[in-house]
């Protein structure tokens, strides 16, 4: 039998390891960096704006942050790592 095909045969019944976890804190963290990022932009701390009281730039962040997170949860648990 050709070597390739025993190979190919051999990883194919070995299981998938999932990286979500890791991947997943991972993307969090960028999302978290760049939402800091953008509030520094609008000239406020992040964390520190009560959300009745945030400034148009503040909630067009903490939109953006959500799309984020979502795309992360999304994509990041679901990914396969060889």
């Amino acid at each position: 039998m050709n070597f390739k095909l025993l190979s190919l045969l051999a990883l194919s019944s070995l299981p998938v390891a999932m990286a979500g976890p890791i991947a997943y804190g991972i993307c969090q963290t960028g999302c978290n960096v760049l939402a800091g990022a953008c509030y520094a932009a609008a000239g406020v701390a992040f964390g520190t704006v009560a959300a009745p009281a945030a400034p148009p730039m503040i909630v067009t962040c903490n939109a953006g942050l959500g799309t984020c997170m979502a795309a992360c949860a999304a994509t990041a648990l679901l990914a396969p790592i060889p």
